[in-house]
This record gives structure tokens, C-alpha cells and sequence, in this order.
């Protein structure tokens, strides 16, 4: 892959371009019909820590995050032969797994923080599971839904959307309880959810 670090993968933070999409591909289809390990590594590496950041992007704390992320990257492996690319990227692929592995998980313990449904909450560069969203449309009716929260809710968001940080590492830096912080968050995402499906 173009731009490539030793790892063998793109940097964080960088758009996977078409040749990539192709790579990963070619990876994960090695993966199904041998079983290839090197080729698993490599998505592992890769994927591994973009799934787990995007789960505590759903609230999942660290440990949580690192259990499922685990566990998706484990579906991979099982269910590569499952994969089909002229349906869709590896990337929609193996988010969309974390996305229902998450959900499960919801289900049982039946304390949301966060809806795993929510497109905008996936990493920026990925395609999202369900295609038509048009990206720059949602961030500027959530931006415009932000407006209406008070200004200590919307501190809350955009360091856990926007900065990446955990609910645990929030509750650090401000100096609240983290019960304080979850409650808050869901709150924030709950007015912001009704505002969003008002328009």
C-alpha cells in the first residue's frame, strides 16, 4: 500500500485511498482460502486499534473496548470466507461486525451510553455501513444541533467525539465523577438525537 508505514499499514488519521481498499481486499481474501496469517496480521494491525477507538467512541471504556475489539477481529479470521468485495469495502465489512458485536452487547447489559446505530460516530476515513448519509450535510446538522445544548454538554461531546477521549479520561480532565460524565453525555446525545430527527 501507497504510503505505508513499517508496520506495514497507513498511519492513523490518513484516507484509506482505492488501491488500499483493494489491498485489504486481497488480504482478507488470503485469509479465507489459506488461512494466511501474515495477511491476518496485517489487517489485525491495522483494523485492531480503529475498532476498539471507535467503540469507546460508543462509550465502551478501555477494557470493554480491547474484550470486542478482540472478539471482532476473531469474527474476521472465522468469517473471512464470508466476505464479499463487490458488496462492499473490508473496512464497511469489519465495522459493520463491531457495530453489531457492540449492539449485542447493548442489548445485554442494557446501559447505552451512546446509540451504535449512529453513523457519525465512526472514524473519519471509513466507509460507513450504511451508505447514502451525506457526510457533510450530517456534520453541519449536528453541529447546528450542538448549538442548542448547553456549553458544558458540548464540552463533554467534542472531547469524546472530537478528541477521542474516553469517558474515563473526560472524568480526569474536568474533574467530575465519571457517572457525572456518562449521564451527561446521555443526555447531550439524547436532545441531540431529537433535534436531529425533528429536521
Amino acid at each position: 500500500m501507497v504510503g505505508r508505514g513499517s508496520s506495514g499499514v497507513r498511519p492513523a488519521g490518513e484516507v484509506l485511498t482505492e488501491e488500499d481498499r483493494s489491498q485489504f481486499a486481497d488480504l482478507l481474501v488470503a485469509v479465507a482460502t489459506t488461512q494466511d496469517r501474515a495477511a491476518f496480521s496485517e489487517l489485525f494491525g491495522y483494523f485492531a486499534p480503529r475498532v476498539k477507538s471507535y467503540l469507546m467512541r460508543l462509550g465502551s471504556d478501555n477494557a470493554h473496548a480491547e474484550e470486542i475489539a478482540q472478539d471482532v477481529m476473531v469474527t474476521v479470521w472465522r468469517k473471512a470466507s464470508l466476505f464479499d468485495r463487490r458488496q462492499a469495502s473490508v473496512s464497511t465489512w469489519i465495522f459493520r461486525i463491531a457495530r453489531n458485536r457492540r449492539i449485542d452487547v447493548f442489548r445485554r447489559t442494557k446501559k447505552p451510553d451512546l446509540d451504535p446505530e449512529d453513523t457519525m460516530l465512526l472514524p473519519s476515513g471509513f466507509d460507513a455501513p450504511d451508505a447514502g448519509v451525506d457526510a457533510m450535510e450530517t456534520e453541519a446538522r449536528v453541529r447546528a444541533a450542538m448549538k442548542d445544548l448547553p456549553e458544558e454538554q458540548v464540552q463533554l461531546l467534542k472531547l469524546s467525539f472530537y478528541e477521542g477521549l474516553s469517558h474515563s479520561e473526560i472524568a480526569d480532565k474536568l474533574n467530575v465523577p465519571l457517572g457525572t460524565v456518562k449521564s451527561r453525555i446521555r443526555l447531550a446525545f439524547s436532545k441531540m438525537k431529537a433535534r436531529l430527527n425533528d429536521d
